[in-house]
């Protein structure tokens, strides 16, 4: 476990967000996380604004939010808030970008609580939720160009009508298919599961809308069923739920693909607008025209850029008479050219030459000197003006040792300033 953990630190520490990115993402997921929401807490600060909205936060001994309550929620209520008051709010979290504040949007407002219905919902909640039903990872999105949309709802439901409007102002060319079932009452969840089932057996369609119009809590009970959602779960389809008005929550709603605020935004959400898909074909149609246009204005300049190249043969061959007169002339200079440098060459080495002869001379003048020196001091005179003699026999062989001497033997001994014999004496 802490080897994950340590794996997820570091994958997270690899993206860097930018600020409103990441107070969008954050509110995102406290929207799929947790609402609605219900708080219950003590009134502080409540002030109500010029524009009607008001302003509070909810707090208890563990902590407190802000509150915004919009002037549309605030003009239902039906006492008088008051700071310190115990209150059970109803609404959605939400992160004020600017500030970078966690804020509840405050939808309804009860002194006390909003009894055991709705605490039924958030326990439902929380148990689907813990199954995995409502993971953003589940949701697939909707189909581009859907062949067929689906629509379960009653028969008699303004949602159908209101729906049947909307796909036949945008998509008149798409086929749809009515699964009927009862949204509201007893019976009404095991319908909806049936409908559902039959949508999916007999795969009719590309796209499912579950749709209702708006009511209360009581009204809007059946969306809660847990076999209902667990088999929305189960669709093969892409499923958009649009039941009640914008304000209202169901469990359907966390657990399709796609909720809708109204059942008319659930059809123009699965259905593209036929005008707007006929302007998409007549703008890739001028794209493409203008696309060949061009290609053929393109070769077409082209072509007589390579016409005006190719010309008659007489100008061809006046072009080349010019060209060869050009190299012609660039010839006769370039050999001109060489020529005068090669002679100021020649005069720089007739300059350069008495020099370079008499360095060399002074250079073997001065290297003889130094031999001649050098002989010099090898010359045996120069020995003898020191003292010596140089003996030799009388076949004229130098003696270096006295055994080479015999006795009686006359020898010649050579001085500085000249020769004297000798005779060895026995």
């Amino acid at each position: 476990m802490a080897e994950s953990f340590s794996d997820d630190d570091a994958r997270a520490t690899r993206r860097v967000w930018a600020v409103g990115p990441l107070m969008r993402a954050v509110a995102d997921t406290l929207a799929a996380r947790f609402n609605p929401v219900a708080v219950r807490g003590e009134l502080s600060g409540f002030s109500r604004a010029a524009s009607g909205h008001c302003y509070f936060s909810l707090k208890d001994d563990g902590g407190q939010v802000r509150c915004a309550m919009f002037r549309r929620a605030a003009d239902q209520l039906d006492f008088a808030p008051r700071d310190g008051q115990l209150v059970e709010a109803r609404g959605k979290l939400d992160v004020y970008g600017p500030r970078g504040d966690l804020q509840l949007i405050v939808e309804s407002l009860k002194p006390g609580g909003q009894g055991t219905l709705f605490e039924q919902f958030l326990q439902l909640k929380a148990q689907l939720e813990d199954e995995g039903l409502f993971e953003a990872a589940r949701k697939r999105p909707l189909p581009a160009q859907p062949r067929g949309i689906g629509v379960v709802t009653s028969l008699g439901a303004a949602a159908l009508r209101d729906v049947g409007t909307a796909l036949r102002r945008r998509a008149p060319h798409i086929p749809v298919v009515i699964y009927p079932a009862a949204v509201q009452g007893q019976q009404a969840p095991g319908e909806l599961c049936a409908a559902l089932r039959t949508a999916y057996a007999r795969a009719e369609c590309d796209v499912l809308l579950l749709v209702r119009g708006g009511g209360s809590l009581e009204d809007l009970w059946s969306f809660n069923d847990p076999t209902l959602v667990r088999t929305i779960a189960q669709a093969p389809m892409p499923v958009v739920c649009g039941v009640g008005h914008e304000t209202d929550f169901t469990l359907a709603d966390f657990v399709a693909d796609l909720r809708a605020p109204t059942p008319t935004a659930a059809a123009e959400l699965c259905a593209p607008a036929r005008e707007q898909r006929l302007g998409e074909l007549e703008y890739i149609h001028e794209r493409l025209s203008s696309t060949v246009l061009g290609v053929l204005d393109q070769q077409g300049q082209r072509l007589d850029r390579l016409a005006q190249r190719l010309g008659r043969p007489s100008t061809r061959l006046h072009d080349s008479q010019q060209q060869l007169t050009r190299l012609q002339h660039r010839l006769q200079s370039g050999v001109m050219l060489a020529a005068q440098l090669q002679r100021n060459r020649l005069r720089a080495l007739q300059t350069a030459l008495p020099l370079a002869r008499q360095r060399a001379l002074d250079r073997q003048h001065t290297r003889l000197q130094r031999a001649e020196v050098a002989l010099g001091m090898l010359d045996p005179r120069l020995v003898l003006q020191r003292g010596y003699a140089f003996l030799t026999d009388e076949g004229g062989h130098a003696l270096t040792r006295a055994a080479q001497a015999q006795p009686g033997q006359a020898l010649r001994a050579t001085l500085a300033d000249g020769e004297l014999g000798l005779h060895v004496d026995p």
